[in-house]
């Protein structure tokens, strides 16, 4: 899932004692005695803590001890039993709105910037005893919070109430529905009998997804080759491998191998051998897991009122149904068959000349694919390097970002963090100048730092019954490098995923839903990645990507304009067929999961659109996405890249920041947050449903 500046770019720093004058709390005046408790504990712990922290968002706390994170943790369980007890004890001929409803959203409004002080800290502190304290803290926090979707009192309550029909606003209706599934989609509607099956299930499925993944990760498995049939790889790869007596070299099947081999070694045999052992990794352990895993998952499904599966996974996003996934993906796939082909044929020729008659197969595309980079564009990544130093590129995409939605964004000065080069941001609308939220920017890497790039929320948009609101606060986590202390310049895949991350820290800070729930992040999983898609869409535009590498007194111009053309050439290079392939795995992921078998149709379906396939191998045993993290749902990447494409061509297609159209997206679509359904929103945005032609036709411009 995811930035530093330098003499006349600097950023523009904001007076912190301007920002003071700005009140925003979380400590909301709520009905009944159990609210009243709450706020009296979360305030108390607050006046204990003399670290300075982002002025009015005092329940953000970025810096505790190992002490105080267990101390919260303690006091967020306590709050959030007190509350819950008390909406179980409300009488059953007095529910109402005020004293059902209300307490356990606004409790989960205020206790999730808590929460978040106790977990982040795992991630990100240079404490080790920290860092255990706070992963201590999160198995406490997330059984407890289990615990509350289990409750039958609490259920009994809100279904009562939700039955009543009472007449409340759209979102708070929406909040409401939200409530009843969590505990619903727990069993709690269900007999005992059919509950124990249901944790039962649970707990067998979390068994063997566990499992699946485990023998991937402890998988030993390896290659030997001589150094001849290791030809084109480069020295320094050949000397981090061992070697056993006889002077051949060793090779695993993890990924960075594997990548290595199909793309740089010349010789096809090695390829396909590799190619070959990847792809049937663990396939006598894992492909019987996975059957009894999706029959398990169906089962789970059935007793929680769904046909399959994909129902239930998709049934609260925008695609809806398994059904809608498919025909998507087979339209996409349909129009992009003819140049997936044309691509290939240019492959399969390249490959003749340098090898002969050998046949063509999968194990050959990644390869090929570089060899014609190497030959048609006139890249040097390293030398584009120089272009993109952080101290530039950081305040250029923040320009671009102010200049689309109608921002302003100031950094704040003399606040704690939690290592010495974090950097904290007040973002503010450009017209009325309100405060609409704060982000931190933790960009390099270090040990004991969370590895992967990804913006997190530390506090949502949150509306209170008393009047006052809760503004959000984000933290995007990079792992840009440093050199002797020096930021090293961006890479251009880093300058992408820099503008990747920032388009979540806008969308976190531009949504103003009421509720906690669906602000933020809080979004429809298929939407969530379509504003950071659209963003990087500016990656490949000329003045962009100039902005972007402003000005060096080394370089006397900015990226020139054949650099920039060359760099959107290659984006689309071959991306019918790395389409394709992307859609077979998304069709498999989505067939097992709204069918009961697991027979690989990737073979079959490869074939029948003229793709090249490795014999005997099947995804069943190697597709971790399709057990953990995205099972269903693995479509949901290529469909936010497909609508974003959409965003980008109907309304952006210059390339340029158009401020009222920015401004449309920013009020129309991301403002709205989760308590509304997201295709209707991209709908009125768009004034048509939003289409796949876009994604099609991007394809075909800057086809070989």
């Amino acid at each position: 899932m995811t930035e530093n500046d330098e003499n006349d770019k600097k950023m523009k720093r904001s007076n912190p004692n301007k920002l003071k004058l700005i009140t925003f709390t979380g400590a909301a005046g709520l009905l009944g005695l159990a609210v009243s408790f709450a706020i009296f504990a979360f305030k108390s712990h607050k006046d204990k803590s003399k670290k300075k922290g982002l002025p009015g968002c005092d329940t953000v706390r970025v810096n505790l001890s190992a002490k105080e994170i267990l101390d919260l943790a303690d006091e967020i369980i306590s709050n959030s039993t007190r509350v819950h007890d008390a909406v179980a004890l409300v009488p059953l001929n007095k529910l109402s709105y005020e004293n059902v409803v209300l307490p356990l959203a606004e409790l989960e409004a205020r206790q999730l910037p808590l929460i978040q002080s106790c977990v982040i800290p795992k991630m990100l502190s240079p404490h080790d005893n920290v860092r255990k304290a706070s992963a201590e803290a999160e198995l406490k926090i997330d059984a407890h919070l289990l615990s509350c979707r289990k409750r039958e009192d609490v259920y009994r309550v809100i279904n009562i109430y939700a039955a009543k029909g009472e007449s409340i606003y759209p979102e708070a209706k929406c909040y409401l529905q939200c409530l009843v599934r969590d505990f619903e989609h727990n069993g709690l509607n269900l007999t005992a009998t059919k509950r124990e099956e249901v944790d039962r299930l649970r707990n067998e499925i979390d068994e063997l997804s566990l499992r699946y993944v485990q023998n991937l990760n402890e998988d030993s498995s390896c290659l030997f080759f001589p150094e001849a049939e290791l030809a084109g790889l480069p020295l320094e790869f050949l000397q981090s491998l061992d070697k056993i007596q006889n002077k051949e070299f060793k090779l695993t099947l993890e990924s960075n191998h594997v990548a290595a081999i199909l793309e740089l070694c010349k010789i096809a045999k090695t390829r396909k051998t590799v190619a070959m052992a990847y792809g049937k990794r663990c396939g006598d352990a894992n492909i019987p897991l996975l059957q009894k895993l999706v029959q398990s998952r169906h089962r789970l499904a059935r007793l929680l009122g769904y046909a399959h599966f994909a129902d239930y996974a998709l049934d609260h996003r925008m695609a809806k149904t398994s059904t809608r996934v498919i025909r998507f993906l087979e339209d996409i796939s349909s129009n992009l068959t003819d140049l997936a082909s044309r691509e290939l044929s240019f492959l399969k020729d390249l490959k003749r000349k340098e090898e002969g008659e050998l046949p063509f197969g999968v194990e050959d595309l990644l390869y090929y694919i570089k060899r014609v980079e190497e030959l048609q564009f006139d890249l040097d990544f390293g030398d584009i390097r120089q272009y993109f130093p952080v101290s530039l590129v950081f305040p250029g995409i923040l320009k671009i970002c102010q200049d689309l939605f109608g921002l302003k964004i100031e950094e704040v000065t003399e606040i704690d963090v939690w290592y010495y080069d974090v950097r904290a941001f007040a973002v503010f609308d450009s017209g009325s100048g309100k405060l609409l939220g704060y982000f931190y920017l933790d960009m390099f890497s270090r040990e004991g730092k969370f590895s992967q790039s990804c913006v997190v929320a530390l506090q949502n948009n949150a509306l209170f019954s008393n009047g006052a609101c809760q503004i959000p606060v984000a933290l995007l986590i990079a792992q840009l490098a440093k050199d002797g202390g020096e930021a090293v310049p961006l890479g251009f895949s880093e300058v992408v995923n820099l503008f990747h991350e920032f388009g979540h820290v806008v969308q976190h800070i531009c949504n103003r839903a009421s509720f906690a729930r669906f602000s933020g992040l809080r979004v429809d999983p298929d939407f969530r990645e379509i504003p950071s898609q659209l963003l990087e869409n500016w990656c490949y535009e000329n003045f962009t990507l100039k902005l972007v590498s402003g000005y060096r007194q080394d370089i006397t111009k900015p990226l020139v304009d054949e650099v920039c053309k060359t760099l959107k050439r290659w984006r689309y290079s071959f991306s019918a067929l790395k389409s394709l392939q992307e859609i077979l795995y998304c069709l498999f992921d989505q067939k097992i999961y709204s069918d009961d078998g697991v027979d690989s149709p990737t073979n079959q379906e490869s074939s029948s659109k003229g793709l090249p396939v490795v014999e005997g191998t099947n995804p069943a045993s190697c597709f971790p996405r399709a057990v953990i993290g995205s099972e269903a749902t693995c479509y949901s990447r290529l469909w936010s890249e497909v609508y974003a494409a959409d965003i980008f061509a109907s309304q952006f297609g210059d390339g340029h920041p158009n401020l009222f159209n920015g401004l449309q997206f920013r009020d129309k679509v991301l403002a709205q947050g989760g308590g509304k359904e997201a295709m209707e929103l991209l709908t009125s945005f768009l004034g048509r449903e939003p289409s796949t032609q876009a994604y099609i036709e991007s394809r075909s411009k800057y086809s070989l």
